[in-house]
Parts: structure tokens; sequence; C-alpha cells
């Protein structure tokens, strides 16, 4: 016989009630563990997963901005422009011309040949409209070199350099410019003297 009597040994059942209440601990603890997993997961999907489908909307939004910026904002550019006169008039320049000092042109390093650009001295506020169609100037501190004429116009010719701000001008608007330019030198054409032929 045992050390314990049949009325004396414990129960080791365990009640009803506290396997109700391990069961709800245990679906507590599980629907907490899938709440914690499930917020990493979400957390993980958004910053990863929609990427790939999301790239080319966000590319098409990246274009979008671009272009809305450029119609707000319009290519420009600010620094220092020189000229250059009688040392090169005659000679050929990068479009194929022969430079001409009283022209309204210049040179740029990157634009178009062909574009048309406003000019505008930043001390003066004076401004002018210019053709590109010669590439530099040479040094990388200047931005543009402009022909005798435009900086004459400019009131820079005297001061050897100046600073000014280079706006693109519409290409639409450019035509309309360039017939208004070749008016002008018609008009300085008539308006020259002839020369005497000599005997």
């Amino acid at each position: 016989m045992g050390i314990f009597s049949e009325n004396t040994i414990p129960s080791f059942r365990t009640p009803a009630s506290l396997v109700r209440l391990g069961l709800i601990a245990a679906a507590v603890a599980l629907a907490v563990t899938c709440n914690v997993l499930g917020i990493h997961g979400n957390r993980h999907t958004a910053g990863a997963a929609p990427s790939k489908p999301a790239a080319p909307a966000q590319a098409r939004a990246s274009r979008h901005n671009l272009h809305f910026l450029h119609k707000v904002q319009p290519w420009h550019q600010l620094g220092l422009a020189s000229w250059y006169g009688e040392q090169f008039q005659g000679k050929q320049t990068a479009n194929g011309e022969i430079f001409d000092m009283n022209g309204l042109t210049c040179a740029h390093r990157t634009l178009p040949l062909g574009t048309w650009i406003k000019v505008t001295n930043m001390h003066t506020r004076k401004w002018i409209v210019v053709r590109v169609n010669d590439r530099g100037p040479v040094p990388e501190t200047r931005i543009a070199d402009l022909s005798s004429e435009a900086a004459h116009m400019l009131g820079m010719r005297s001061r050897g350099v100046t600073r000014v701000r280079l706006d693109l001008i519409d290409p639409r608007r450019a035509v309309q410019i360039a017939r208004l330019e070749q008016l002008r030198v018609a008009r300085d054409l008539a308006d020259t003297p002839p020369q005497d032929a000599g005997n």
C-alpha cells in the first residue's frame, strides 16, 4: 500500500474554466502574433512589392513634372558674356556663315546653332534677341560671346564682360524674329550711303 490513500491522492485533472481560460489566452497570443506579423508584412509589401508595377506610373509622373516645370520655368542661364568684333570680321562661323560683327548673333557652347535667345544685361536691364551661329566663348567662366553690334545695343561694349541672362525664344516666334531681323538689315543697308567707285 502506498503512502497516499485513495482519498488523499491529489487530482491533476484541470477544471473546465481553466481550460477555457488557457484557450482564450492562446487565441489572444495567436491573434497578437498574427497582427504583428501582418503589420510587418504590409510594411514590406507597401515599401517593396508595389514599386515594380508603380515604376511606369512614376516615370510618367516624372516626365509630366519635368514638362510642367519646363512650361512654368523655361530654360535660362545666368553668367558672364563677352563680345567679339573686328578681329573676326569676315571669318567663318561654326554654322558656315561669315561672321558679321554688325549682325545680332552670338556664340554659345551647347545651344543648337540657329537658336534664338533673349539676352538681358543684368546691370541695365536692357535686352535684345540674338541668334546662335557660332561656338564659344573660349574662357569657361563666360556663357556667351556676343557680336559687336549686340554688345553695343546692350550697352556692354565699354565694359567688355557683363553679367547677363539668356532665355530661350519659342521656335514659333523665332520665324517672326528672323523676318524682323532681315527687315532691319535691309533698312540698315538702305540707309548706308553708297561708296564712291573711284576714278
